[in-house]
């Protein structure tokens, strides 16, 4: 029993390792986007190798877990952390998106139509890294706060990309640049998902409840208004 709770640490532990990469690879590929920087964008796509290596790992380490687990939580944290691994493979992958694009960017003139990317990119990794610290403190509140802050994001993401379907049907050369600027701002608003995502599990993880289909609401929103 006590190899077995000195491993599930483990586990978390090389958890937060990947969680603290993925958010990293994320800032800096925004940076490497607003900044036109090159070798920023090179060294983001160089890192995306150590999310999938640690995603390798994790899932290896869960499963050898899985058939320990002597009590029903132990197997609920077990099957979160390989969730929530999965979703931050995929928000290196996004990351790594970005990065290809900051490089095809960098070689056209700026854009001059104004989009809140650097926004976008704030509020999507303030998702994630809130996503992140409820799991670490079993907080499902906060949790729940974050999946209603993702509608924000959707938002924003549509206005950006109207904003952008008006400058290539106003000027017809911007067509490139534009849909670079589309890529990046839906791979931010694919990491905010993937940060919701995480978010359902940590809610299932401390409720034993599973939301991700349904209305997503607190119980105490479900509740009738007073009169």
């Amino acid at each position: 029993m006590q190899h077995f709770e000195q491993e599930l640490a483990l586990l978390r532990q090389r958890l937060m390792v990947m969680a603290s990469h993925a958010e990293s690879v994320v800032t800096r590929a925004v940076e490497a986007v607003v900044r036109r920087d090159d070798s920023l964008a090179r060294q983001v796509r160089d890192d995306d190798s150590i999310l999938d290596t640690l995603e390798l790992e994790l899932d290896e380490a869960a499963v050898r877990l899985l058939s320990q687990a002597p009590l029903a939580t132990d197997l609920r944290l077990v099957t979160v952390v390989m969730k929530i691994t999965q979703n931050l493979e995929r928000v290196g992958d996004e990351a790594t998106k970005i990065a290809r694009r900051a490089r095809d960017l960098n070689g056209e003139p700026p854009l001059k139509t104004l989009i809140d990317v650097p926004k976008l990119a704030t509020l999507a990794v303030a998702n994630l890294r809130s996503a992140l610290d409820a799991f670490s403190a079993g907080d499902a509140p906060a949790a729940r706060a974050l999946i209603a802050r993702d509608k924000e994001i959707d938002a924003l993401n549509r206005e950006i990309h109207a904003a952008l379907e008006e400058t290539m049907r106003q000027d017809p050369e911007n067509i490139r640049r534009c849909l670079h600027w589309m890529v990046v701002s839906k791979s931010l608003e694919r990491i905010a998902d993937h940060a919701k995502n995480i978010a359902e599990d940590v809610v299932y993880l401390s409720e034993a409840r599973d939301i991700r289909h349904s209305n997503r609401r607190s119980p105490e929103e479900t509740q009738p208004p007073h009169r």
